[in-house]
């Protein structure tokens, strides 16, 4: 029999990522909606969508977000409620109805002063309104002593929607030379590497009988910096464009950033059946798929 998911944020990243690894798991059937059903920037709009249902959801995975960094810092009210308040609703909603819910964050709840990755218990400290925002939901679901489980990741890219790599590609194309900042550290995280890892840790909570929610972390294998990230998108795909290393003092931006972001990911492989891959092939793999898009 299969079991009703649903899926916040059709259109996102992850969302069509999700879209494009479901015909693996045949165990879900995945309704996916958007904001012109469910949007997480009006209360209303959430209680409304869940007072409708006929019957809850098995599941509910959250791949919404206001990921808008920069902008975060001057609009921390709409990110409070996209990524703290609505998650608030949702895990009470999920409390309620015994719904498992899957909650994807971020490494920027952490300070990046660290020297070595990240676990899921390190204390949590963000430099900006963005990861602040993002910490208050974690906050919220752990409260809220629903079922489910917190993913946190970063860097992530896809063949889907705006992202580092395809930017990279673009202006790769424009210009004949970049400067990419070369001190800020982490792992960037093909967003259907992320997909998987969320359905099969969804099939792994419902098949467990333990009730606390769990905090994981999630990217792929290795550490680079956005530098050593975009001279691998130009090699990999043969852009030939000069790629410099700049100090991110030389590109400031609204937002401060964590200049370490690495993610200690043993917990999460007991869980996950096959090995995590390496930023590196899952890259192969994302400009594969991109050369098969018009207009590339």
């Amino acid at each position: 029999m299969t079991k009703r998911v649903l899926v916040i944020g059709k259109n996102g990243q992850l969302g069509q990522s999700l879209h494009k690894v479901a015909v693996r798991y045949p165990q879900f059937d995945l309704d996916f909606v958007g904001r012109e059903r469910l949007d997480l920037g009006c209360d209303k709009s959430i209680s409304t969508f869940f007072d409708a249902l006929e019957q809850p959801y098995a599941a509910i995975i959250n791949a919404a977000a206001y990921t808008a960094v920069d902008k975060a810092e001057s609009e921390p009210e709409l990110a409070r409620q996209v990524n703290h308040h609505a998650v608030e609703q949702l895990a009470e909603i999920a409390q309620r109805q015994g719904s498992f819910f899957v909650h994807v964050s971020t490494d920027y709840v952490f300070s990046g002063q660290a020297c070595r990755p990240y676990t899921e218990t390190d204390t949590t400290a963000p430099v900006n309104a963005y990861g602040a925002s993002k910490l208050g939901g974690e906050r919220a679901m752990l409260a809220s002593g629903c079922r489910g489980v917190i993913v946190r990741t970063g860097w992530v890219y896809s063949e889907f929607g705006n992202n580092f790599v395809k930017t990279m590609l673009r202006l790769g194309n424009e210009r004949d030379a970049l400067g990419v900042v070369c001190d800020q550290i982490g792992t960037p995280t093909y967003a259907p590497d992320l997909a998987t890892a969320l359905l099969e840790l969804l099939q792994a909570g419902l098949d467990s009988a333990a009730g606390d929610a769990q905090v994981y972390h999630y990217s792929n294998e290795g550490a680079c910096s956005w530098y050593d990230f975009a001279e691998a998108v130009f090699e990999l795909s043969g852009v030939a464009c000069k790629v410099s290393p700049i100090a991110s003092s030389a590109y400031p931006t609204p937002a401060a950033r964590p200049f370490y972001s690495l993610l200690d990911k043993a917990k999460i492989r007991q869980v996950l059946p096959a090995p995590i891959p390496h930023w590196r092939k899952s890259l192969v793999s994302c400009l594969q798929e991109l050369q098969k898009q018009p207009g590339l």
